[in-house]
């Protein structure tokens, strides 16, 4: 049975950020496996919580997943400012890796959906290579175009027959958080956005130095590598983040929720 104990969130934006760091997000991933098939799990940053901001429904998509974790660093810095004081970034990025490293040990099977074949091919090889005994038990690029009734009937058949513990998914916000939102309870299997982590782990793109992530600017050393595509983006959010803190808006929007407000992410 599925453990009933409180996640604490601290809203930011109108985004319910669970207040949790990397060693409890894995116990309690640990713990309650078998209970989270056909529940999603987002990975939040500033640029899905500024969208979430700005538009209901993909904000509501955020605030039924089982949790979502804080990714971007000023994230966890307002939950930290807000008084939990035990929240900290976790990326999706080290939240797979964290799994994967467990996963022969635990015999946890994984099925990857999104990019395109070929990033899945060098995915393949890599996770092979890096976790030779890991249970990759599927994966599949979908087209660039929505699937039929009949096609998307085939593909939630091929992920439910390979029984998977984690269905990665990495269409990118906020198309990835749509579809794990419409296939709520329809998968078998623990859904989580990942986002760009399919190309961090192809080798497609890569990951910022240490000190960077640290320091908050793993955002900065993925626009140098592309500029073209997150240029816009990071100009938009990110502005538009900071604007938020310098007028004082995100204060009157954010914060602790008293107890008798605050969620319990966990579902009975």
């Amino acid at each position: 049975m599925m453990n009933k104990s409180a996640i604490s969130t601290c809203n930011i934006l109108g985004v319910n950020i669970a207040a949790i760091n990397i060693d409890r997000l894995l116990d309690y991933t640990i713990k309650n496996i078998s209970e989270l098939s056909g529940e999603y799990m987002c990975v939040s940053n500033v640029h899905t919580t500024i969208m979430a901001y700005e538009d209901e429904n993909y904000r509501n998509i955020q605030n039924r997943a089982i949790m979502a974790i804080p990714d971007g660093g000023p994230l966890s810095s307002v939950g930290k400012k807000s008084g939990y004081k035990e929240m900290t970034r976790i990326t999706g990025a080290d939240y797979m890796e964290a799994i994967l490293q467990i996963s022969v040990q635990k015999g946890y099977r994984h099925y990857f959906y999104g990019s395109t074949e070929e990033t899945l091919e060098k995915m393949y090889h890599n996770l092979k290579k890096k976790y030779p005994d890991v249970k990759i038990v599927g994966m599949y690029s979908p087209p660039f175009r929505a699937l039929t009734k009949d096609e998307e009937k085939d593909v939630l058949k091929k992920i439910n027959m390979t029984k998977a513990d984690f269905v990665w998914v990495g269409l990118g916000a906020p198309k990835q958080e749509c579809w794990m939102a419409e296939h709520y309870k329809k998968v078998t299997g623990f859904m989580i956005g990942v986002g760009a982590v399919f190309d961090y782990i192809a080798e497609n793109i890569k990951r910022s130095p240490q000190w960077m992530r640290q320091c908050n600017l793993e955002w900065l050393y993925r626009l140098l590598q592309e500029p073209k595509r997150l240029f816009k983006r990071y100009l938009k959010t990110n502005s538009k983040f900071l604007w938020l803190v310098f007028t004082g808006e995100l204060k009157n929007v954010c914060g602790r929720k008293s107890k008798s407000e605050e969620i319990t992410t966990i579902r009975n």
